[in-house]
């Protein structure tokens, strides 16, 4: 066990020196102090209570979203004779997760336990396992500390925050009021699975009418349908060099997390299986299709330790092992940044495969700033060249939606914010026409 000096034998040693400064003779009584202070912290720390001898216990959550806050608490105890048990600890925290503090001074009866806490607001996903805590335990006489290490694993989870959660609600209830019938919102469509027959209302289409069942009652009879259930929605997320470019002070790949979230909850909740495919230049994670409502943390759970690497992506890769595992007609949500190289060399070749037994969409966050400033006017010329720069990318922009249009694919290029309530609609459109 490591030996400390504490600031109450630096205390003593100053008032120790004085008392030599001002004796008629300074060298015996020099030794004599110093020898002394010697043997007092020596014997303080030999009766200092083993760091290895007493109990620690970090409590702290399992999962906290991405600029949340939570605690974490450390429950010490005293298992030694001392009445009053003073220490130190200092726990492994990762300065991203924002701790108040890191350290902690506790006092622990005898026979008792105490706890401090601190507050923690993490700055970056992912998975953070601290595991060692360093306790300095004072001696009795507070001059001398044993300290040592203890190891007290732990795991904590950062997920993405699900900004778009109430969004995804309000769509959820609307499909669900849509379909048993109360038409709040015009559109087309309504479902194609059959769902009841039902007695005829002035707002239903004749077309409707099941004549058989009309003759049998002898009253007007109309058949009612809803939204297939039971289809299969893959999500292929892009974890490439492209998805660490930064929209709004947030890489693209966290935006597109978002959009995950709230695509799988709404589609699970209605009935649907969503999967997951994220990949960059391998396949990273794999998600089966799966309904209902622990399908969102399992996907959840797949992403939030992703980083987007600075490396290619393999769409070829990503696609076959996609349909090399789920052969059945899906709808096909690909997320990625619409970059015209990427796209035209890699993803427009193998769309014509992808739309001939599937429905493809395209979902990419587009960034403000570049809005901006190709429509604002430029007071110098710095922004001069900042604007032709900013017109030319969304002209190459615009030029890769067309392509991926007009191969048959649905784009949905929104800004932060925007991205997840659109594609939710996108889905939704596809599931009241029956295109599945």
């Amino acid at each position: 066990m490591t030996p400390v000096p504490t600031w109450r034998l630096v205390a003593a040693a100053a008032v120790a020196s004085l008392v030599v400064l001002a004796a008629p003779w300074p060298a015996p009584v020099f030794w004599t102090v110093d020898l002394a202070l010697l043997a007092a912290a020596v014997v303080d720390w030999a009766r200092a209570v083993r760091p290895r001898t007493i109990p620690v216990a970090r409590e702290m959550p399992g999962v906290v979203p991405l600029g949340g806050e939570a605690e974490i608490a450390w429950t010490v105890r005293n298992p030694s004779n001392r009445r009053l048990l003073r220490l130190t600890l200092a726990d492994e925290l990762a300065p991203s997760l924002g701790a108040t503090s890191r350290r902690a001074r506790i006092a622990v009866p005898r026979g008792g336990r105490a706890t401090a806490r601190t507050a923690i607001r993490p700055r970056r996903r992912g998975k953070f396992a601290p595991t060692e805590i360093v306790l300095r335990v004072e001696g009795p006489w507070r001059l001398a500390a044993r300290q040592g290490r203890l190891q007290v694993p732990g795991v904590l989870r950062i997920y993405p925050p699900f900004r778009s959660k109430e969004e995804a609600e309000l769509r959820i209830n609307r499909a669900r009021i849509l379909e048993i019938g109360l038409r709040s919102a015009p559109g087309r469509g309504g479902g194609t699975e059959f769902d009841q027959l039902r007695e005829y209302n002035v707002d239903d289409e004749f077309r409707r009418i099941d004549w058989s069942a009309t003759a049998r009652v002898g009253r007007p009879i109309v058949r009612t349908y809803r939204a297939e259930r039971n289809q299969t929605v893959l999500l292929l997320l892009d974890g490439g060099r492209m998805m660490a470019g930064r929209v709004a002070d947030v890489p693209r790949l966290d935006h597109a997390m978002d959009a995950v979230m709230m695509l799988t909850a709404v589609a699970s909740r209605l009935g649907d299986k969503v999967g997951l495919v994220a990949f960059d230049q391998v396949v990273r994670a794999v998600v089966p299709p799966r309904s209902g409502r622990d399908q969102l943390g399992r996907v959840t759970e797949a992403m939030y330790a992703l980083e987007p690497q600075l490396v290619e992506s393999d769409y070829r890769g990503a696609f076959a092992a996609t349909l090399g595992r789920f052969r059945r007609r899906s709808l096909l949500v690909l997320f990625t940044e619409l970059a015209e190289q990427a796209v035209t060399e890699t993803v427009l070749p193998v769309l014509p495969l992808l739309s001939r037994h599937h429905l493809v969409i395209v979902a990419s966050v587009a960034d403000p700033d570049v809005a901006e400033w190709a429509t604002a006017v430029p007071p110098d010329a710095s922004s001069t060249y900042r604007k032709a720069a900013a017109v030319a990318a969304r002209s190459d922009r615009a030029r890769t939606v067309a392509l991926l249009r007009g191969m048959g694919a649905t784009v949905v290029d929104a800004e932060p914010g925007r991205l997840a309530p659109l594609l939710a609609d996108a889905y939704l459109k596809v599931k009241a026409t029956g295109r599945l």
